[in-house]
């Protein structure tokens, strides 16, 4: 390393010293996992509100699948509050395309609707549903005579906060299914900078999967070879691209009548499973050496 100092050039030494004064990084910042900066400001809360946690949303995208959860931070660790995974959705109806932007909206809707269930706020902030699902952007208002909106900050890891990212599909999920995630608009999808303002009815396509339904049929058009190896999942499910919209709006009207998570009963093993091979006495271990010792001498014998 070379710095220049009036002109002249000074090699920086990586002497005794600093070795000896060196300092590894956190354990998650050498794997490369989490961002501590953004980490610090999504967990600090201001002493004077005592112990009241600061929740954030967390969207996690995956190759498969995407995962979104409430968490807050503790000394000890962070404490999940509700988590939802997109391969839920086969129980409302959505079987395949588990990992594009419409799962992650619906995702976000079920992470949001599930965590106001267990707060019992799920009738107090019921967001927009239906026809009020127009694509505009939406924000929770307390009521005047009952308990404010749950609040929560939206965490996207190391992903980059591209404009209609599938992070945002979960936001925009989870505030209209009733949690109140302070965001702006300009991070969605459909969002035009020049003339500053949303495309709505992109977003309502997106939230019910035109995007993939004209895909869909340009692809089946131009390259029929190249359509069948990609959605493949689709044709074995019989999914073709006039029934994205209705399946996505039977899925949302499905979370919000059943979003509880039900846990599946854990059976006993009928036999007890031991890895570990069990102590012998003294007296089993002669028997054993004696039968071995038998056998040994009756092979010679033969």
């Amino acid at each position: 390393h070379f710095y220049f100092s009036n002109m002249v050039a000074a090699t920086v030494q990586k002497n005794k010293a600093y070795y000896s004064r060196y300092q590894v990084k956190f354990r998650r910042r050498r794997e490369g996992k989490t961002d501590y900066r953004a980490r610090l400001r999504l967990t600090l809360q201001d002493k004077n509100k005592f112990n009241t946690p600061k929740y954030r949303l967390c969207v996690r995208v995956s190759n498969r699948f995407v995962r979104c959860q409430v968490i807050y931070a503790t000394i000890k660790g962070d404490i999940v509050v509700s988590s939802a995974g997109s391969w839920e959705l086969e129980k409302y109806g959505i079987k395949v395309g588990l990992k594009n932007w419409a799962a992650c909206y619906a995702t976000g809707l079920l992470c949001a609707r599930r965590t106001l269930k267990k707060f019992n706020l799920d009738e107090t902030y019921e967001g927009i549903e239906g026809d009020d699902v127009t694509g505009e952007d939406y924000n929770v208002e307390a009521v005047d005579d009952g308990p404010r909106p749950f609040t929560c900050y939206l965490d996207i890891g190391l992903k980059k906060n591209n404009a209609g990212a599938r992070v945002f599909g979960a936001l925009k999920g989870a505030c209209d299914g009733g949690l109140n995630v302070p965001h702006n608009e300009k991070r969605f999808i459909g969002y035009d900078k020049d003339e500053k303002s949303l495309d709505a009815e992109m977003v309502a396509g997106y939230i019910k999967g035109s995007n993939i339904s004209e895909y869909m049929e340009m692809l089946e058009e131009e390259e029929p070879e190249k359509f069948q190896k990609h959605f493949s999942k689709f044709h074995e499910e019989e999914i073709t691209a006039e029934d994205f919209e209705d399946m996505y709006t039977e899925a949302h009207e499905k979370i919000r009548e059943e979003p509880e998570l039900v846990k599946k009963a854990r059976s006993k093993p009928s036999k007890p499973q031991t890895w570990k091979t069990p102590k012998l006495s003294y007296e089993q271990k002669k028997a054993n050496l004696k039968a071995k010792l038998l056998a040994l001498k009756e092979a010679g014998e033969d």
